[in-house]
């Protein structure tokens, strides 16, 4: 009789293992957008920002995923070091790391813009949260030698920290006001859309070595 009540106490253990796996395996891979008024969607209707359509775009393509969009209009590679813990939350799977163009605008010194973002990095890593880091390119009125200091950050820290990187956030988009609000700076919705399937390949290799790593 005791056999029969510890057999049944073990099945019951061991459906409830498979259940909690089950359900930890149906949850979908979290991603959070972290970055400026790019991330943010600056001058665009509530369904119309990166996050909200490249969350559309993985899910057309099977992948259930959640994109959360922490980016902030305006910040910097310092506001980004500063919010990074709360804005980040536990449980996200890959974080696409997008700062740096407002340091940029504002002239702030390459080297600190390095340091900040090598230190949201290495916050990532220490929490073991995948990255995706997205590059930016130094406007040419800056002059050369600022230029070439700016944009050599990203493809260092992708080398340091072993991370992939998309080396222009704005590729197809910049410099072409088809895609552009009539600031001149920020994409419009069709320029979102060609940011989306640009990087879409890139999210979805990241997204592959992080099931491949859980």
């Amino acid at each position: 009789m005791a056999f029969k009540h510890t057999l049944a106490a073990a099945l019951i253990l061991f459906l409830g293992i498979c259940g909690a796996l089950s359900s930890a395996r149906a949850e979908p891979l979290k991603i959070v957008g972290f970055g400026d008024s790019l991330m943010a969607g600056f001058g665009l209707g509530p369904d119309e920002g990166f996050t909200q359509k490249l969350e559309a775009a993985l899910r057309a393509k099977g992948h259930d995923v959640t994109v959360t969009n922490a980016g902030v209009s305006g910040d910097t590679s310092s506001g980004g070091l500063s919010r990074l813990d709360w804005s980040v939350p536990d449980g996200t799977q890959l974080v696409i790391l997008e700062l740096g163009a407002n340091d940029m605008l504002r002239g702030v010194s390459p080297a600190m813009t390095q340091k900040n973002l090598d230190a949201m990095l290495a916050k990532l890593r220490q929490r073991k949260i995948a990255v995706l880091l997205a590059g930016m390119r130094a406007a040419p009125n800056l002059g050369a030698d600022y230029q070439s200091s700016f944009d050599a950050i990203f493809p260092k820290l992708a080398e340091k920290f072993g991370v992939p990187l998309y080396p222009f956030f704005l590729e197809g988009v910049a410099g072409d006001a088809t895609f552009q609000l009539e600031d001149g700076l920020h994409p419009n919705a069709k320029g979102i859309d060609r940011m989306v399937e640009r990087i879409l390949p890139e999210v979805e290799k990241a997204i592959a070595v992080v099931k491949g790593n859980s």
